[in-house]
């Protein structure tokens, strides 16, 4: 069963046995609109820093199952959407940490801009293949902050780690994909020249 079968109610229930003292912060309604802002860019998120999208659809289900447990306030929208990614980053970790024998594979990259399909499928997968080869705090920082677009600041707080540190955290992941990358790109100008 996915979040998206679940009802709020029915999480609220589940939070409560599992905590009688767990309060919820949020109303169903507030909820639903929260979670159909955020879920599908969570999801994205968890697909790509864990590489399964199954594994993906667990944690999301369960991040949002421990963000309503907490029954938190929170002071703003961004306060409340960065408690979320927090939680769904340590979840994610959790269970790297669990599986650590197990592979990468799964970094799917589904859109690709420019050129035909053939070749937007073959960058797709030289992407695919350099972000399998990144450090898990790279593919996070890197995906929180390209994909998400998300601020220094909103990244140092999901990750937890220090604003002033994110800059060369930043510069470097992406210095490392450049280079997983070149040297497929240098194959394809030596073979245009």
């Amino acid at each position: 069963m996915s979040l998206r079968d679940t009802t709020y109610s029915e999480l609220s229930r589940a939070a409560a046995a599992g905590d009688a003292c767990a309060s919820f912060a949020m109303d169903e309604e507030s909820f639903r609109t929260f979670y159909e802002r955020t879920a599908r860019s969570v999801w994205a998120y968890l697909a790509r820093i864990t590489g399964d999208r199954h594994l993906a659809d667990d944690l999301l289900q369960e991040s949002y199952y421990r963000f309503l447990r907490a029954g938190a306030s929170y002071e703003s929208e961004a306060h409340r959407r960065n408690s979320l990614y927090r939680i769904a980053t340590n979840l994610a970790r959790d269970a790297r940490r669990r599986s650590a024998a197990r592979g990468l594979a799964g970094y799917g990259v589904e859109h690709v801009p420019g050129g035909d399909d053939a070749a937007r499928a073959e960058r797709a997968a030289d992407v695919t293949r350099a972000l399998a080869q990144l450090k898990p705090r790279e593919r996070e920082l890197l995906w929180l902050a390209y994909a998400e677009g998300a601020s220094h600041e909103e990244i140092a707080a999901t990750l937890g780690l220090r604003p002033a540190s994110l800059k060369a955290l930043l510069f470097r992941a992406r210095r490392r994909l450049a280079a997983l990358l070149s040297p497929r790109e240098r194959e394809g100008c030596d073979a245009g020249a």
